[in-house]
């Protein structure tokens, strides 16, 4: 049962306890989880129904709790001081430090962060004390919801609740820009007019369409992504292993293998989902000659794996 509270202080515990709750925000309403926590940002996408791990915006009470996560330049403080509160979201690099899961950023370099310009957002953000990743709250591919009814109609008993925050002032998604490798590049036209962005900070360059995304490592939710693949070859569905490959298994590990890692013992695919970003960077670095995956059932999140591993695995030019 998906309950619709009032209170930001219930819906903050909710989030810290690893419960999933969607709140307004000036654009559209969220759906958050502890951005921390990797099991909770794995509930995200199998409540959403979200076929990729694409990367999630961290959700942040004010600009220094942002700079904590991601290192920002010049045009990101500036940016910020302008537009935040607000519509904008930056993708920057990832600090070594942060504790963000890898999840989060769908096992990138970078982070998306943004403030909202919500009182409730903000207060829950406040109580919080932990960044919350919020893609909008509803079904992968139907319209994003701008009012808490939205929400329940998509996501009721999927969710633990739902934050009334009103109508949402903006109701379109927030503008991404990347400023994560020089240029400046617009991923996702939003909120904040890119003509306001450039009287600020120069030129900003546009992001490849959505048809012509597939292969790049686009930083920005709402596109096709590749995301962080391994340098060994990976060999999808493995119903052995060699002595010098490497094992990402899902359930009692095939024997033979130089290293295993672990995705979940009892085969629970919100666990496997956590831990696939992590799984694939420490095999990456064990020493292995090739990384063996065992088979992922292809049903809710498991397709989700699925489709990250295929990735990682396709051929490389």
């Amino acid at each position: 049962m998906t309950m619709l509270l009032d209170d930001p202080q219930d819906a903050a515990a909710l989030l810290r306890a690893g419960e999933l709750v969607a709140f307004a925000t000036e654009t559209v309403y969220g759906l958050g989880a502890d951005a921390r926590n990797g099991e909770a940002v794995a509930g995200i996408f199998e409540a959403k129904g979200r076929p990729h791990f694409n990367p999630l915006i961290c959700h942040f009470p004010d600009a220094e709790s942002a700079w904590a996560e991601v290192c920002p330049d010049e045009r990101a403080l500036a940016l910020a001081a302008a537009f935040w509160p607000g519509p904008l979201t930056l993708v920057l690099p990832r600090r070594p430090e942060s504790r963000v899961a890898l999840l989060t950023g769908a096992g990138l370099d970078t982070l998306a962060v943004r403030v909202p310009a919500h009182p409730g957002a903000l207060a829950v953000l406040r109580a919080a004390g932990t960044p919350v990743a919020a893609p909008s709250a509803n079904r992968s591919g139907r319209v994003s919801p701008t009012t808490s009814a939205h929400v329940m109609e998509e996501l009721s008993g999927r969710i633990a609740a739902v934050l009334e925050g009103g109508d949402c002032a903006v109701g379109v998604e927030s503008t991404v820009l990347d400023l994560s490798a020089g240029e400046a590049v617009l991923l996702r036209p939003g909120g904040v007019p890119v003509e306001a962005i450039e009287a600020l900070i120069g030129p900003v360059g546009r992001g490849l369409p959505i048809a012509e995304a597939a292969g790049h490592a686009l930083r920005s939710p709402g596109m096709m992504q590749s995301h962080y693949a391994p340098s060994l070859p990976l060999r999808l569905d493995a119903a052995e292993v060699a002595p010098d490959e490497a094992l990402l298994a899902f359930g009692p590990p095939l024997p033979g293998a130089g290293k295993v890692y672990q995705l979940s013992e009892g085969r629970d695919l919100r666990e496997a989902a956590s831990r696939l970003f992590s799984g694939l960077r420490a095999l990456d670095g064990s020493g292995a000659r090739g990384i063996a995956a065992m088979p992922i059932p292809a049903e809710g999140l498991g397709a989700a794996i699925r489709d990250r591993l295929a990735r990682a695995a396709a051929p490389r030019d």
